[in-house]
């Protein structure tokens, strides 16, 4: 992610706009793009500095660019590469020698004289020699300690060109919701991913159920007792993740530094911002989707069977059925499929599930876990190897409303 210093953020009244590269206004930007991917192609064995100079010069005749964002261009390609970074401490021992050997003979001069005789050429030969190595190795290691300094090893390049410019993108919003203290996520699909992601950046959640879909709103643990910009930055963690997913909307209130009031940043999966991460797999498991499959889209005597459509939360413990069965006289019954997991995974899904005991949950139990799974036998459907649509239904007959 890109730091404070290279956020171009607008405030205008009470709502923030962050730096976006448009197809209309920005279109010849895609040439820029393919430019400094190509001067990062070619730049294996520079120095990051010489590299970021010439990124630099590729927008000379660009007079609305400003600093701060060939900067970010730096900076995001900078993380697709590798550089020798020198953590052994080579380079600071090679100074001593060099500094330690070079300090007897100053002052160095162009050309000796009577008074001032050593050679700044013959000394550098000479360290050279003592150290047993060229001059030219000796400089390209004399400061390769020194992020400017940092040599490239290797550089992966974006998939093309407009994929550079939609990272800068994302990755100025991410920066602008550094300033975030609340985040609020409106979904009617994804709910699974959405939580998924909010828990891999160590967000906390508080969920709501809305007209068509769920509330969730986000937080970390300090901004229970005050307010705090620590985890804003887990917030901008959070957006690639939600970027993949569908069915959302976002609200985030922000304070950014020597600012008076409260300003918010708001967009949808419509604002035109694309992840890296990958979409969400439908199913946990072939399992589970030849299921969904055989079921198919038609009601079976009243039952329509759907797909991850409820959450059962109890603090920060989210349950999230794999189908909800609806009868079309109102009543639903959740199912959760329990297939050909580890122990550890069957130890956390039984703790789960014994925090919601007052819903109907049937769980379709593969039968090899049947000793060592501890669940009421009278909602547990059991199967080999594929779950029988005819077995969901006479449990569904069975269950008492």
């Amino acid at each position: 992610m890109l730091t404070r210093e290279l956020a171009i953020v607008v405030y205008e009244g009470s709502r923030a706009h962050p730096d976006r590269l448009t197809v209309k206004k920005h279109s010849h930007y895609v040439d820029y793009a393919r430019r400094m991917a190509d001067v990062y192609a070619r730049g294996v064995g520079r120095t990051r500095n010489e590299i970021h100079r010439d990124v630099h010069a590729i927008f000379a005749l660009e007079e609305e660019c400003p600093p701060r964002r060939i900067d970010a261009f730096c900076k995001l390609l900078d993380e697709r590469c590798e550089y020798n970074r020198d953590e052994a401490g080579a380079a600071a021992k090679l100074r001593q020698q060099v500094f330690r050997a070079a300090a007897p003979l100053h002052p160095l001069v162009t050309e000796a004289d009577p008074w001032f005789e050593h050679n700044e050429q013959a000394t550098k030969q000479q360290i050279a020699t003592s150290l047993g190595m060229s001059w030219e190795d000796i400089d390209n290691r004399l400061f390769a300690d020194i992020i400017e300094f940092h040599r490239l090893n290797e550089f992966k390049a974006f998939e093309d060109p407009s994929a550079l410019l939609s990272r800068y993108n994302v990755a100025q919003t991410q920066v602008a919701l550094y300033d975030a203290t609340h985040l609020t996520v409106w979904a009617t699909a994804d709910f699974k991913t959405v939580l998924r992601y909010a828990k891999l950046a160590r967000l906390m959640h508080v969920i709501r159920r809305s007209s068509d879909g769920y509330r969730f709103d986000f937080s970390g643990p300090a901004s229970l007792f005050t307010h705090t910009h620590r985890y804003g930055v887990a917030m901008a963690k959070f957006l690639p993740g939600l970027l993949s997913c569908r069915g959302w909307r976002l609200q985030a209130s922000l304070r950014p530094p020597r600012w008076h009031g409260r300003i918010m940043l708001e967009f949808d999966e419509h604002c035109g911002l694309s992840s890296e991460v990958d979409p969400a797999a439908q199913f946990d498991s072939r399992l589970e989707e030849h299921f969904f499959e055989r079921w198919g889209e038609e009601p079976r005597e009243g039952w329509t069977l759907s797909r991850e459509t409820e959450i059962l939360h109890h603090g920060q413990t989210v349950f999230m059925p794999d189908f909800v069965l609806r009868h079309e006289s109102g009543r639903s019954v959740m199912l959760e499929v329990v297939g050909f997991w580890t122990p550890e995974y069957l130890h956390q899904k039984q703790q789960t599930l014994a925090q919601f005991p007052d819903h109907r949950i049937v769980l379709a139990l593969a039968e090899q876990h049947l000793q060592s799974f501890e669940v009421p036998t009278a909602n547990t459907i059991l199967f080999k190897t594929v779950i029988k649509v005819e077995a969901v239904l006479e449990k569904l007959r069975s269950l008492t409303f």
